[in-house]
């Protein structure tokens, strides 16, 4: 067997992530930590203490804001017409709570200088990845919103 999925399974390692209480709750499983610990062990991955203690929000913004910046260069090289175009598949396709209107609408509420400002922190930790598109780093510069109001109106 190749890798290491295939020897936790073999070593008979495989469980639930969670526990659910009388009232349907999920708990994390308390014997899934040593699971966990033994697949890091076998595929030689460490872990960065910094990245234990991230608080929710970061981890939020360090799996969304990402898609945010990969949604402005859409819409800057017009492969979208509107933001629609990506907040309804966001909400469809990828699960996004529609009662945030879909990525950009809620990137919007948070504000361009914002996301911008996070993701060059996070570009300087963690490298490229995180680094802002050129169509964001322009609208956190002006204080504009990251989509264009007409764009949620007309069709261009």
């Amino acid at each position: 067997m190749k890798g290491w999925w295939p020897r936790i399974v073999a070593a008979g390692s495989l469980r639930v992530l969670c526990l659910y209480d009388e009232k349907r709750r999920a708990n994390p499983d308390p014997e899934i930590k040593k699971y966990v610990e033994k697949a890091r062990e076998i595929a030689g991955v460490t872990i960065d203490p910094k990245l234990t203690k991230l608080s929710d929000k970061d981890i939020v913004e360090m799996i969304l804001f990402p898609v945010v910046n990969e949604a402005c260069r859409v819409l800057d090289e017009s492969i979208v017409v509107k933001a629609a175009d990506l907040d309804i598949p966001a909400v469809m396709g990828m699960g996004f709570s529609p009662y945030r209107g879909g990525i950009m609408f809620w990137a919007d509420t948070l504000g361009s200088k914002y996301i911008y400002s996070r993701l060059e922190e996070r570009s300087n930790l963690y490298g490229e990845f995180f680094k802002p598109c050129s169509y964001l780093a322009l609208r956190a510069a002006k204080g504009a919103l990251l989509v264009r109001i007409s764009s949620y109106f007309f069709v261009h």
